[in-house]
């Protein structure tokens, strides 16, 4: 009797395992559009690394500096366990992915999350929905970025093509920022002080300074090419406090994509790139192997009053030679120089951005909102703060400098603003009053006004779901104007223009370009000027918003924006993961 039940409960099992399978075929035949899940792994571990004839113990991922490459496809999910060894508390953010959703991976500290402390860790869970291209992770804690970062390579679908030639090859070239000493001592003893934080030592390209400083001849990247092949250059600032220029010696190049939006493909010698954007480049090697090596430049793009890091860094491009060639003569070949504009070239700036132009065709549309239900007027800029108690500041009468958003310099909460969202517990967390426009009206790039006093808050905005949303940054001149690369959480937005000066609200919207302009998650705010920009708010969760330059951050550069839920079940925020840190 024993047997025959046996027989029947696996009869039994067998039915339900085929009706299973049944039920499982339509998710089959989903799968293979909707992509797969890929799992990483990134312990957080010290490293020792020798730049500029000094060592030094870094924080990185998997001992890998820069860290490890993630590659996805559209419509792929991704599981990254975070396993933090180290010291300090740590998070990590994937720049421009949208996290429709899924605002509990998005990374940035005490805005979406509380940090991984010691010896803890926290998955990161999130679907790449309608995005492909390049973008990168990085630290947003503090300044623990200034090492911890990596690229993000997305490809299309299966069997969907680029909207380009298909390149021979694909080289990702990051941009970084290196110190000789230790980053967030640096950082740490300016906010104490209320000094401006040391400049940097050096730039690198992948995480090599070249030959232009001292003993780092060995230590410089090497980009090697066949003659007559084209390369896919997936380039990538995540430079702490930098804009760069870029250049490629006796070579043009044809931009075709900005923050993983395809763009209009034009072609250009000199690229500029702020930190926290990504451009792909197409390079079209010569026909012909030349007698020379060509340099590979990137060197800051500066507006501020504030003292930079002057240098230049160089990356070699090579040519393979052919067999007859290199037995032939194994002479040192020269290298040629990239000329690269003036530091403070805020023209050439101005012109390289208006290149940047959205496809705007039916496979690649630019959705740009058409009618505007919320409209803002921003000013972003410097500013002082007086110090704060038992503190003896550098600025005059014991001040400090600081940095703002409509004159609000943002400081940062002890838990998460998502989770006091989240949970209805904003009550002494936030407020949702943070200003529309400047509390006082002067002229913003003109002389500055007497009283350069800040207000410091936790403010926020709060958006229905679905609102369209136009906002102008304005800079301004006071401490110095500057450009301003502001960054937004969760979010592509659309640049409708910019201008030098002060935003003329009955002039300036006659010149919005609504029909291709660029959708990106990084513009630079124009030094001395204005850019507009519009977003649909379609993504409930908590946002930041913030200057990409970590100084501007540090300083209070920065705010969030509240997205409510939407009615539909798909308009909501997902609950919080079990695993999400606690501060």
């Amino acid at each position: 009797m024993g047997s025959v039940l046996l027989t029947s409960s696996a009869f039994i099992r067998l039915l339900l395992l085929a009706l299973c399978a049944v039920s499982l075929l339509p998710d089959l035949a989903l799968a293979k559009h909707a992509g797969i899940t890929r799992h990483y792994k990134f312990d957080i571990r010290m490293q020792n690394v020798t730049r500029l004839c000094q060592t030094k113990s870094i924080v990185t991922v998997n001992g890998q500096f820069p860290g490890p490459r993630i590659i996805a496809r559209e419509g792929d999910r991704l599981l990254i366990k975070v396993v933090n060894h180290v010291q300090y508390n740590v998070t990590l953010h994937w720049h421009g992915i949208r996290q429709l959703r899924t605002g509990w991976a998005d990374g940035p500290a005490y805005i979406t999350q509380c940090p991984i402390q010691t010896g803890q860790s926290y998955v990161y869970n999130f679907t790449i929905t309608g995005q492909r291209g390049t973008l990168f992770w990085h630290a947003h804690i503090s300044w623990l970025r200034a090492t911890l970062y990596g690229p993000i390579v997305i490809l299309p679908k299966r069997h969907a093509s680029y909207p380009f030639p298909q390149p021979f090859k694909e080289v990702p070239i990051i941009f970084g920022e290196w110190w000789k000493a230790d980053t967030e001592t640096i950082i740490n003893q300016a906010m104490a002080t209320g000094g401006a934080p040391n400049i940097s030592d050096a730039f690198t390209i992948n995480g090599l300074p070249g030959p232009s400083y001292n003993c780092s001849a060995k230590e410089t990247f090497k980009l090697k090419v066949k003659p007559g092949k084209t390369y896919l250059l997936r380039l990538i600032n995540a430079a702490l406090n930098d804009e760069l220029f870029f250049r490629i010696a006796n070579h043009t190049v044809t931009v075709v994509e900005a923050d993983a939006v395809y763009v209009k493909p034009f072609k250009t010698d000199v690229l500029l790139i702020t930190p926290g954007q990504t451009t792909n480049v197409l390079l079209k090697a010569k026909s012909k192997t030349p007698g020379a090596n060509f340099a590979l430049s990137a060197r800051p793009y500066a507006t501020g009053p504030a003292t930079f890091d002057n240098t230049t860094t160089i990356g070699i491009l090579e040519y393979e030679k052919s067999a007859s060639a290199s037995n032939s003569n194994n002479k040192k070949l020269p290298l040629l120089k990239a000329k690269l504009p003036q530091f403070n070239d805020s023209t050439y700036a101005m012109k390289f951005n208006q290149k940047i132009r959205s496809l705007a065709t039916a496979k690649f549309p630019a959705k740009v909102p058409k009618n505007v239900d919320r409209r803002f007027f921003f000013t972003v800029g410097l500013g002082i703060l007086p110090c704060s108690q038992n503190q003896t500041c550098q600025g005059p009468n014991n001040t400090r400098p600081a940095a703002a958003v409509n004159n609000v310099s943002f400081v940062q909460p002890n838990i998460a603003l998502l989770q006091a969202y989240f949970f209805n517990r904003s009550k002494g967390v936030y407020t949702t009053n943070f200003p529309a426009n400047p509390p006082v009206k002067f002229n913003y790039t003109g002389t500055p006004p007497k009283n350069i006093m800040l207000d410091s808050g936790t403010k926020v905005v709060v958006l229905p779901f679905n609102t369209s949303v136009e906002l102008v940054m304005q800079d301004t001149s006071i401490l110095g104007a500057e450009s301003h690369p502001l960054h937004l959480h969760g979010f592509n937005f659309f640049v409708l223009g910019q201008g030098v000066g002060n935003f003329d609200p009955k002039k300036d919207p006659a010149k919005f370009n609504l029909r291709d302009p660029a959708e990106r998650n990084t513009v630079g705010v124009p030094s001395g000027g204005w850019v507009a920009i519009r977003f649909l708010a379609d993504n409930p969760g908590v946002w930041f918003m913030h200057c990409h330059l970590e100084v501007h951050t540090s300083w209070g550069l920065k705010m969030a924006w509240v997205v409510n839920d939407g009615n539909g079940r798909k308009q909501k925020l997902l609950p919080p993961p079990a695993d999400l840190p606690k501060c």
